[in-house]
């Protein structure tokens, strides 16, 4: 059977927090999830790659990628199923895309497939305009706004609509949802 990263259909709007690392995407999806009484989907990066590390101390390798991906992609398919308006997602395949490229110079044809043809119908892009916090996956404090512009223009090259949310944390919800909020006048 070929291995597949494809979305299942839906017939909620998808909108992805997208950014580097510690830009208060996590924070965010969650509140907005609870504001529009909707769900979210962590970002299983998160999850897998604390395991490894409280394991035995090892970082993401590129053979964590495809693992990391399928997850990722479980976690949103099964959400979507459940998901009766808005589904928040802390993060996507061309999150993982960037990622790999910026750690291994590569990324395999699967994810880079998939990262270009799931479809969302907004990115949240998060400034790097807030405190970085430390923890035991992140790694690149000073190079937050070199990868912020990489995550831009990711967009940018593939024609991705998007927002860039910045501000402190109350403003980056209140962005958030007037955002949202003519997007859901325009889909419905």
């Amino acid at each position: 059977m070929e291995r597949t990263l494809q979305q299942t259909n839906s017939n909620c709007i998808k909108v992805v927090l997208f950014g580097p690392e510690s830009t208060g995407k996590s924070t965010l999806a969650k509140e907005l999830a609870d504001h529009y009484n909707s769900i979210y989907i962590e970002e299983y990066a998160r999850e897998y790659l604390q395991k490894k590390y409280d394991l035995n101390q090892e970082i993401c390798s590129y053979d964590d990628l495809i693992p990391i991906a399928e997850g990722q992609i479980r976690l949103e398919n099964e959400a979507s199923k459940k998901c009766n308006s808005i589904l928040f997602c802390d993060t996507d395949l061309l999150t993982t895309k960037i990622y790999s490229e910026i750690y291994f110079d590569k990324c395999d044809p699967l994810i880079n497939k998939y990262a270009l043809k799931n479809k969302y119908d907004i990115y949240l892009l998060m400034d790097v305009d807030i405190p970085w916090i430390k923890d035991d996956l992140r790694d690149k404090p000073n190079e937050r706004k070199e990868i912020f512009e990489y995550f831009k223009k990711t967009l940018e090259k593939y024609n991705k609509t998007y927002n860039l949310i910045n501000g402190s944390f109350s403003e980056r919800k209140l962005k958030s949802i007037e955002i949202i909020d003519k997007l859901i006048n325009i889909v419905v």
